[in-house]
């Protein structure tokens, strides 16, 4: 109990704990860590699916191998291109692979070995990224030539306020939080999307936020798609901020005329701290006297002018966005780093994933699914959203339910009316609420935990994935009924997006959701109809990394030494099937180990593998012994090492090639005489004798690219 009260009758009064010894708990110091995609989801490779290698094209995946090729025994992925040839790759180089998502369902045409047409296809994507890493940074140039509003430190109040939040933070939010509060002290706009799932959190990160720019006295706006969300909002910050001079209120159509007016004026003249409401704060009307942040929850419900008026925000305020299915751009855009992004994960305690059903449409269906609830004590959404034919629902709902109390609520309603039934609903008066999508975002109403879905087959994935978010906020078991007429009568689509809802019922899933959108979306509506094809030609996994590598040269952040290192050896690595037993995981765990970037990473990923598995076998040491190989080649220069029995050769990369010197090699030459020559075949190598001992192979490499680096290093001093 968070606050005390007085019973007169019993002449009793109680004080709570806080009130009398202040609102402070003491918070843990966490542990650093470090947060990165959900990796497996995306290499969770299928037999038959189509991939990428980004040196040889489109194939499709044929399915993991166990061979002995070219003196090495170990796993391959095999890939079958056109004219079936076949490709082994060593499972250790899947990062050179990834999915083939293009945005459209047409099977793609598969590549043919050693054939130019690839390398010309990417040439043709690297130059339509070129003209658009433009266009894409005019908005967020603009942004970082601007200074903006550097707030201070955390103030007393701050830390006060963030003791009263009843709950554990997770680590995710924690994360989140501390990005949010170091961008907002950073000289710069801040443009961070917070991509959390439903009920992980991600309002109490932006109560945070708010409660900054507030202590600093500047204003806030919080935009929302809907009146109830703005209605629910107002509600929950209230309470959050009671023992706190704040002024909050709210702007939608839930007001009166009358209430809107004075509500804008006293924006406009200074005198309220946090407003919450629609697009309607988008309005030319609507003015702040010193707005510091804006607060956007949904933003992809918000139409195209809207979003104009946000872009134009984004270059003078702090702009934090709230998402849990964001839409492919904003997700595309965060992940090629034009945006900043913080991932909430991880799920609150107690919290179960919400049981999902693919049903056709029977009364027997609703029936059985209404009383379930009921019988616990629950309530139930209902959701029709065709507004002619509502009340017909709600009628045939109610034959066959007749003992459940029930309500019907639509965004064509007036204001008044609609937010009496919603808060009827809040407060328990009403067992079933048929509704339209008015209820999608953001609605905490812990008591419902059953939703059925009427007409799924006609919602996006995303709809769908916010619409089923409404319940499971609580302990309880959640449930979602996707109705749908017939099952045979599906569109392909349709069915791959309701088997996508049912499948990922994993709590934090939302990531997940949102990648899979963009294969059955399609992209054309993302960039443009003249990046689609680009798209298509190389695969949405390629296309994005090539639009990352744009955005950071032409921001001024690619390093000399960002190049990937490829290791083609006799003595590779790999994680023995008796050890980890999990095809997938084998896979997954070799994608997470190219994935790092420095010693810490790699020491906490061996540590995770050896919790899991047992101490590492030879062979797995082997794996991360040649990972230090290839940093050690990535600081010297090297982009691809061949190492066999009979000898080594190192390929300088192109860049590295450019600073190449004969007075490099004849210090090499000194050190180790007799072992290493120089050759050039279109590119520059350096060809190793092999040591007395096999087994020295690895030192001996390592002691010559520390050798390289340094002679690199010298040479750059003078």
């Amino acid at each position: 109990m968070r606050h005390g009260f007085h019973c007169e009758q019993a002449n009793l009064t109680l004080v709570s704990e806080q009130e009398i010894f202040g609102r402070f708990r003491k918070i843990q110091t966490r542990k650093k860590f470090s947060m990165g995609l959900p990796i497996v989801d995306l290499v969770d490779l299928q037999p038959g699916q189509p991939v990428v290698h980004i040196d040889h094209g489109i194939a499709r995946f044929v399915g993991l191998k166990r061979l002995t090729v070219g003196g090495r025994e170990g796993e391959f992925l095999e890939l079958r291109f056109a004219d079936e040839d076949v490709l082994y790759v060593p499972i250790e180089q899947i990062d050179r692979i990834s999915r083939y998502i293009s945005g459209d369902n047409a099977t793609p045409k598969l590549s043919k070995l050693g054939s130019k047409v690839w390398q010309a296809a990417k040439a043709r994507a690297r130059k339509a990224i070129e003209d658009l890493t433009g266009e894409l940074l005019k908005l967020y140039a603009s942004r970082e030539a601007v200074d903006g509003y550097s707030f201070p430190p955390d103030t007393p109040w701050q830390h006060a306020f963030e003791a009263a939040f009843p709950f554990e933070e997770t680590p995710d939010q924690w994360k989140a939080i501390q990005d949010v509060k170091q961008d907002m002290e950073s000289p710069r706009c801040m443009d961070r999307l917070i991509c959390g799932d439903v009920g992980f959190g991600k309002t109490e990160v932006a109560m945070r936020a708010a409660f900054k720019a507030v202590c600093e006295g500047k204003q806030v706006a919080i935009l929302a798609p809907t009146t109830v969300l703005v209605q629910q909002h107002h509600q929950t910050f209230m309470e959050r901020m009671i023992d706190y001079p704040v002024s909050i209120d709210s702007a939608s159509r839930f007001r009166t005329d009358r209430e809107l007016k004075e509500c804008l004026k006293k924006a406009g003249e200074g005198d309220l701290d946090i407003l919450i409401g629609t697009h309607r704060l988008l309005q030319k009307d609507a003015h702040f006297k010193d707005l510091g942040l804006v607060i956007i929850d949904e933003e992809q419900r918000f139409g195209v002018k809207h979003k104009e008026r946000l872009k134009q925000l984004r270059t003078q305020v702090d702009v934090l966005t709230l998402s849990a299915t964001p839409i492919p751009r904003t997700l595309y855009m965060s992940m090629s780093g034009v945006r900043d992004m913080s991932l909430v994960n991880t799920p609150p305690s107690n919290r179960l994933p919400v049981e999902t059903f693919i049903l056709e449409f029977k009364p027997e269906v609703i029936e059985n699914a209404i009383l379930r609830e009921l019988a616990r004590g629950g309530q139930v959404f209902f959701l029709h959203n065709r507004v002619d034919s509502i009340y017909a629902m709600a009628d045939m709902i109610q034959e066959i339910v007749p003992e459940a109390r029930l309500a019907v609520g639509h965004g064509q309603m007036d204001g008044h009316s609609l937010e009496k039934i919603m808060q009827r609903f809040i407060g328990g008066e009403v067992d079933v609420l048929v509704s339209t999508t008015i209820i999608e975002s953001g609605l905490d109403i812990p008591n419902a935990n059953t939703i059925l879905i009427n007409r799924a087959d006609t919602f996006g994935l995303s709809e769908l994935y916010q619409l089923r978010g409404r319940v499971g906020r609580a302990k309880h078991q959640a449930y979602c009924y996707l109705l749908v007429p017939s099952k045979k009568g599906l569109t392909g689509i349709a069915r791959e997006r309701l088997l996508t809802l049912q499948e990922n019922t994993a709590l934090g899933s939302g990531f997940t959701i949102a990648m899979r959108d963009l294969e059955i979306r399609g992209m054309g509506n993302i960039l443009g109809r003249e990046q689609h094809g680009h798209i298509a030609a190389v695969g949405f996994d390629l296309y994005s990394s090539m639009l990352a590598r744009a955005v950071e040269e032409m921001r001024g952040k690619r390093r000399e030494d960002d190049f990937s290192v490829t290791l083609d050896s006799c003595r590779s690595g790999e994680f023995p099937p008796d050890y980890v037993p999990s095809a997938r995981q084998r896979m997954s765990l070799h994608k997470r180990i190219a994935a790092l970037k420095d010693d810490d990473a790699r020491r906490r990923l061996r540590e995770e593998i050896e919790d899991l598995y047992g101490k590492l076998p030879p062979e797995a040491e082997m794996v991360f012994t040649n990972l230090e190989m290839k940093e050690a080649a990535r600081r010297a220069g090297i982009d691809h090492i061949r190492l066999r029995k009979e000898g080594a050769r190192l390929r300088y990369s192109e860049t590295a090639a450019s600073r190449f010197s004969p007075a490099m090699v004849l210090e090499l030459e000194k050190a180790y005489p007799k072992k290493i020559r120089v050759a050039v075949q279109n590119r520059l190598y350096l060809e190793i004798q092999p040591p007395k001992d096999e087994n020295d192979w690895e030192d001996v490499l390592t002691d010559i690219l520390a050798a390289i680096e340094k002679a690199a290093k010298q040479k750059g001093a003078a």
